[in-house]
C-alpha cells in the first residue's frame, strides 16, 4: 500500500524543497563488498548469487527508514512495503523487468524469485509491484566493471544498484556495487549505513 504525505510533516521537508526539481537530483556511491560467504552460502545450499544478492539488499534496506517514502511525480509518497527488482533474459533474447516481493523469510523469497523470474521470462511480460518501494538492481555477471553511473530519466526517482563479475582472490570474493539515490529521498548518510548494512547482512549469511 501506498500513500502520498505532506513533505513537510517529514524528516525530508528540507530535502524536497532543496532536491525535489534540481535538474540532477541523483547521488552513486561506489562499493567494494566482501561477498565470500555469499558466494559459499549460494554453492551449499544451491541457491542463485543473484537471489542471495537480491535478499540481502531488501534485508539491508528494510533496517533504513528512508528506503519507505520516494518522491513520485512531484509527490512524497511513503510504502507499507518493499521490493526488489531484477532484470531478467527472457525467452526472445531480450530482457524484462521482474519486481519480487521482499519478505524476511529467505525460503519465501527465494521461491518468489525463482516463480516469477521463470514467468517472467517465458512470457516476455514484466512483473510490477506498483503498490511497494522497489529498489532496481542490474546483475552484469558476465563483464568486469569498477563502477557504473546509472540514468537519470526525470521518470523514475527509485534506488538503483549495479554490479559486474565478483573478483576471486587468494582467501575472498570481492564485488564492486553501485548504488544510485534521489537526494529527495534519502541523505549520503542514509545512503551509507544501507550499503554497511548490505555488508553486514552478506557477512552473516549462514553457508
Amino acid at each position: 500500500m501506498k500513500t502520498e504525505v505532506n513533505p513537510k510533516e517529514t524528516t525530508r521537508a528540507y530535502a524536497f524543497e532543496m532536491w525535489m526539481n534540481a535538474p540532477m537530483p541523483m547521488v552513486t556511491f561506489i562499493k567494494t563488498l566482501d561477498v565470500t560467504r555469499l558466494r559459499k552460502a549460494a554453492r551449499r545450499r544451491g541457491m542463485k548469487f543473484n537471489m542471495l544478492m537480491c535478499w540481502c539488499i531488501g534485508r539491508a534496506a528494510s533496517a533504513v527508514k528512508e528506503f519507505y517514502t520516494l518522491p513520485v511525480g512531484g509527490r512524497l509518497v511513503q510504502y507499507d512495503t518493499i521490493a526488489v527488482n531484477t532484470i531478467v533474459a527472457n525467452s526472445e533474447g531480450e530482457v524484462s523487468s521482474c519486481d519480487i516481493p521482499f519478505t524476511a523469510d529467505l525460503r519465501q523469497f527465494n521461491a518468489d524469485y525463482m516463480r516469477l523470474t521463470r514467468q517472467v521470462a517465458e512470457t516476455c511480460r514484466n512483473h510490477d509491484l506498483t503498490e511497494s518501494m522497489v529498489i532496481g538492481t542490474s546483475a552484469l555477471a558476465q563483464y568486469d566493471i569498477d563502477g557504473a553511473v546509472g540514468m537519470y530519466s526525470g521518470v523514475f526517482n527509485n534506488p538503483f544498484m549495479i554490479w559486474g563479475r565478483y573478483r576471486k582472490h587468494l582467501f575472498k570474493t570481492t564485488l564492486t556495487v553501485s548504488f544510485q539515490f534521489h537526494h529527495t529521498q534519502m541523505d549520503g548518510a542514509h545512503a551509507a549505513r544501507f550499503l554497511d548494512n548490505l555488508q553486514k547482512e552478506i557477512s552473516k549469511l549462514q553457508v
